[in-house]
């Protein structure tokens, strides 16, 4: 069972578009942690920066993932066509956003690991309703359904190095909450007039 390639497309419309660019700016005022705040729902969400294999420029792009025995694992789940997975493929050293910080790494596909249906049920789990939007129960479904829908899924292990702070991670906007404050400031003590 594998999706429709028209609501395939248009999933990865929606998403790339929409979604993505709101998540991005949310991690970016450093409202990261606010995306994350109910996993249970809206999945546990970090950002991937890498390097465009046609480009060369830096690339985020906010994906799923679960960290499962401190190690972190993403899938790209539209497979190889999506464009973060052949950069990765490309240049394996990434940048991830986590709520616990910023980490260097270099990603690895480890779709072919012998305990991949494991490790790709716990990234579905974590991915809240992300994977019931693709039409799947990770509770429920059983191995031989997890892996005959998942079978053009990408499994990623990121493997942290060192952790990172500085311009360009995860709350480099932050500093617009203070001015936005103070600026709205004299708004919120305006006696109103008669």
């Amino acid at each position: 069972m594998s999706l429709d390639p028209q609501l395939e497309k248009q999933l990865r419309h929606f998403w790339f578009k929409h979604l993505n660019k709101f998540m991005l700016l949310m991690w970016r005022l450093g409202l990261g942690w606010m995306i994350n705040a109910w996993p249970d729902v809206f999945g546990r969400i970090m950002v991937i920066t890498n390097t465009g294999w046609k480009t060369g420029l830096r690339r985020r792009t906010p994906v799923n993932y679960a960290n499962v025995f401190g190690e972190i694992y993403c899938t790209a789940g539209f497979g190889k066509a999506a464009h973060w997975y052949k950069n990765i493929q490309a240049n394996p050293n990434v940048e991830i956003w986590l709520p616990d910080g910023w980490w260097a790494g270099v990603a690895e596909d480890v779709t072919d690991a012998e305990n991949r249906l494991f490790l790709l049920r716990e990234v579905l789990i974590a991915s809240g309703f992300a994977a019931y939007a693709a039409g799947i129960n990770p509770r429920a479904i059983t191995d031989e359904e997890l892996a005959e829908t998942t079978a053009s899924y990408r499994l990623i292990h990121i493997k942290r190095a060192e952790a990172r702070t500085g311009p360009d991670g995860p709350g480099e906007l932050a500093w617009v909450w203070p001015v936005v404050t103070v600026l709205l400031l004299p708004f919120l003590f305006r006696r109103p007039r008669r």
